[in-house]
């Protein structure tokens, strides 16, 4: 009776090969895989967002935050000001370093030259780059799943579709080329909805992990110099 009922379904779908269409008349299974793909994709174009934003943001505020520290104002009130309460990743780094520097002036007979304290200085900088960086490369995980599932998904739902469908023709007892294009049109909907899925992820994924690679370095960068800086100012101290 199932199979009758899917034969009329499909012979009446033959002349709606709209996007709706083609979504209304697959099957429950195959909706189901539709569905999950396209919240996919719509969360893959919002992490790309925000990562694009949040990186451009990060950018900006390291070059001014650079521009102050190379102006040869005073590392003291640079700390003072955006150190202690650092709003982005470089001033993250500053203020780790500064705020070690600092606990071990305190200590008697503290010497940035002793390897000890240069390590704890270099380690509190390593730290910190490590989680601004793992809060920045949040998500990305997701992008790469989608990138490397969203096609076999896709899959999934075209086989699982032309399995529906060839039952339903089987019923009908008829291969017309219109009762049967249908059918294998919703079933391949779903991998066409995969591929829109994954490309972006994937494009998306590579774009935004060579950019966040290069901010890494940045920010290595930046704290390399900023111990030598320390290292000078403890030999100019003693």
């Amino acid at each position: 009776m199932q199979g009758a009922v899917d034969a009329v379904n499909l012979g009446a779908a033959a002349g709606d090969l709209s996007v709706w269409g083609l979504f209304v008349q697959a099957d429950i299974v195959v909706k189901l895989v539709m569905v999950v793909l396209v919240l996919a994709s719509v969360w893959v174009w919002a992490i790309v967002f925000e990562k694009v934003t949040s990186l451009r943001r990060a950018n900006r505020a390291a070059d001014a935050f650079e521009d102050r520290f190379w102006s040869g104002g005073s590392l003291d009130d640079l700390f003072e000001e955006e150190g202690t309460k650092p709003t982005h990743p470089m001033a993250a780094v500053f203020g780790a370093a500064m705020s070690e520097w600092r606990r071990s002036l305190r200590v008697v007979g503290a010497d940035l030259n002793r390897s000890s304290v240069r390590d704890r200085i270099e380690r509190a900088m390593n730290v910190t780059v490590q989680r601004e960086m793992d809060r920045m490369e949040r998500w990305m995980i997701f992008l790469a799943s989608v990138g490397s599932t969203a096609p076999f998904i896709g899959l999934f739902g075209t086989v699982w579709g032309i399995m529906h469908s060839f039952s339903a023709i089987a019923e009908m007892h008829n291969t017309n080329l219109a009762v049967v294009a249908p059918g294998i049109a919703e079933a391949l909907f779903a991998t066409a909805i995969g591929l829109v899925a994954a490309i972006p992820a994937v494009l998306a994924y590579n774009t935004i992990s060579t950019d966040l690679g290069r901010f890494a370095v940045r920010l290595e960068g930046f704290g390399s110099e900023f111990g030598a800086i320390l290292s000078r100012q403890s030999e100019e101290r003693s």
